[in-house]
């Protein structure tokens, strides 16, 4: 039976992850933000238990040579998060909420002239359109050791996730390369989150977290705005993920975790069929290993220095994920890279980076390919180099190149190379 559920159930739904200290220092938002105070506004919401942030992405990137065809595009995206400690607000001790909706603006693809399996920019969707990407609440118990949320989230927002790695505009540094594409309509990730619980413990450093998604973010027969959906067959996304993060934010970086994920509803093997000629019907999953270390710290200045981050994570190699339309069944992909603030004098707030990633398509989806006349090489590899300079609190610039080796792993297509910049303004 399907089931629609209307969006305002959301609108006062969720969460920051940590509850705002009563002690804690406001924002200066005149400072950092391109819009001020608004007349007093913010520090009035503030003093409530509400931060309301604003901010907006254009990223102008052009692949210069390889790949599908030459060619430039504009990608945008815009973005208003409220935050809501519900204690100050209503009187929910340990509650608190978070709402986030963005909007893309340009429909137009960089990854149509690169054809990279990884994509090039993690802003990119494929359409114009505004929706709601996470709207939940949180309880906390146990002296804050204990959580629960539920609502509409987005599983990259605490699962397979280093700090160190969101630097870079490739994809894969959010999400990884293999498990983006899995499931129906992708898991919930940038820019659709799904209805879900998590459920999370941590003490001393080591936490346990676990989350139960729907199996279908969205609406697969429309990209346009926000729908939430319990349909028959969806089934549902299991994460489940166990670690030790000591990181202080600004400060240091040291956390290591170990997860798992698995889709109940099945799909369709790449060529396997039952003794009725149907093809054999599999569930996907896979694992991940992470880890992110600060390599080496300023002595005068713990925030700046080099970092480091190493990912690897496994998916079904047997799972059709677009055989027909050329879409690579990935088994396995694995990314690193390092990144260094305040690398030149003077220049404290900036950071350079240099990532690695690597996608290998299943060894049974290359024998599908070459059955249907088509050759394909064994793996997808792309370096990105980048530098984000600070140019105001409120304002940054990024400027990157990306090499792509073997794009989708389809040998008929050169390595390409892609140029960009991007701009970043809080309001």
């Amino acid at each position: 039976m399907k089931k629609r559920l209307a969006m305002a159930v959301f609108f006062g739904l969720a969460v920051s992850i940590s509850a705002f200290a009563e002690e804690e220092k406001a924002p200066d938002w005149n400072a950092e933000t391109l819009s001020g105070n608004w007349g007093g506004s913010r520090s009035s919401l503030y003093d409530k238990g509400v931060t309301v942030e604003l901010t907006h992405k254009s990223d102008m990137l052009a692949n210069t040579s390889g790949g599908v065809s030459r060619g430039s595009v504009w990608l945008a995206n815009s973005e208003i998060a409220l935050n809501m400690d519900l204690g100050k607000l209503a009187g929910w001790d340990a509650t608190t909420a978070f709402v986030q909706y963005h909007v893309q603006h340009g429909n137009k693809s960089i990854n149509n002239y690169v054809g990279s399996f990884a994509g090039v920019d993690n802003i990119e969707t494929g359409t114009s359109t505004g929706q709601f990407y996470q709207a939940w609440l949180q309880k906390n118990s146990a002296d804050d050791s204990l959580s629960v949320l539920a609502g509409l989230y987005a599983i990259d927002s605490e699962f397979y996730v280093t700090d160190t790695s969101g630097l870079f505009l490739q994809p894969p540094y959010g999400m990884s390369a293999e498990m983006a594409p899995t499931g129906q309509n992708g898991p919930p990730v940038f820019p659709m989150g799904a209805l879900a619980l998590r459920v999370k413990y941590a003490s001393s450093g080591y936490y346990v977290q676990g989350a139960l998604t729907d199996g279908v973010p969205g609406n697969l027969n429309n990209s346009q705005g926000t729908h939430i959906r319990l349909d028959n067959g969806d089934g549902t996304l299991a994460v489940v993920e166990l670690g030790y993060n000591t990181s202080e934010e600004g400060k240091s970086f040291n956390k290591t975790a170990v997860g798992l994920w698995r889709y109940s509803a099945r799909t369709d093997d790449l060529v396997d069929v039952d003794i009725l000629g149907n093809l054999v019907r599999r569930r996907d999953q896979g694992f991940y290993v992470l880890a992110e270390r600060t390599l080496r710290a300023e002595q005068n200045n713990p925030a700046q220095g080099l970092s480091g981050f190493v990912r690897f994570g496994t998916a079904s190699k047997d799972i059709d994920r677009g055989l027909a339309d050329s879409a690579p069944t990935v088994d396995w992909s694995g990314s690193l890279g390092l990144h260094y603030q305040g690398l030149f004098d003077g220049r404290d707030d900036d950071t350079a980076g240099i990532a690695v990633t690597t996608s290998h398509a299943s060894s049974k989806y290359r024998d599908a390919q070459l059955a249907l006349g088509n050759v394909f090489e064994s793996s997808e590899t792309v370096v990105e180099i980048t530098y984000r300079a600070q140019l105001q609190p409120w304002l940054a610039m990024q400027p990157m190149v990306q090499r792509i080796f073997n794009p989708n792993m389809d040998a008929t297509l050169r390595d390409a190379w892609v140029a960009g910049v991007r701009f970043e303004v809080a309001f």
